[in-house]
């Protein structure tokens, strides 16, 4: 058993199945998307123990008594994080294939260091393939979640 977003999991298929396929075939969460399935380009990154991991190449194996969270669990509509907020403000996302990824990644970035400098935003984001010329307006809008009065 794992917990995805605060919920109990108990997944009965074979061990060795990726967590991405868990999240999207079995739990249907859209947020982890299936980019290059080698771990490569971040668009599958889910936060395990609070720590980006990318879930495309994560076995269910390793996920026993730990704890999960993708972009759905990050905020709501009613009350989105300050990344989702500071994402929109920017119009930081283009076609949004890789935006669940890097919001996920720099909602950790932020729990660990909440006033990180640009190069800290840079390195944080370094996991993530971006083909959209969108890397400028990101980096705006994680730093823009930073000083948000929300952010704490």
């Amino acid at each position: 058993m794992f917990h995805v977003n605060g919920q109990a999991v108990h997944f009965d298929g074979d061990d060795k199945t990726p967590l991405l396929s868990v999240l999207r075939d079995e739990l249907a969460l859209s947020g982890p998307k299936f980019g290059c399935g080698q771990g490569e380009c971040g668009a599958c990154m889910v936060l395990v123990d609070g720590q980006p991991q990318t879930s495309c190449n994560l076995p269910v194996w390793s996920l026993q008594g730990r704890q999960v969270r993708t972009l759905e669990g990050l905020g709501t509509p009613e009350r989105p994080h300050p990344v989702q907020t500071a994402f929109l403000e920017e119009r930081a996302a283009q076609c949004g294939y890789c935006v669940s990824g890097v919001i996920t990644s720099a909602a950790a970035l932020l729990e660990r260091q909440p006033a990180p400098r640009r190069e800290d935003i840079v390195q944080a984001l370094e996991k993530h393939l971006c083909r959209c010329g969108a890397h400028n307006r990101m980096v705006r809008a994680i730093e823009r979640a930073a000083t948000s009065p929300s952010a704490s």
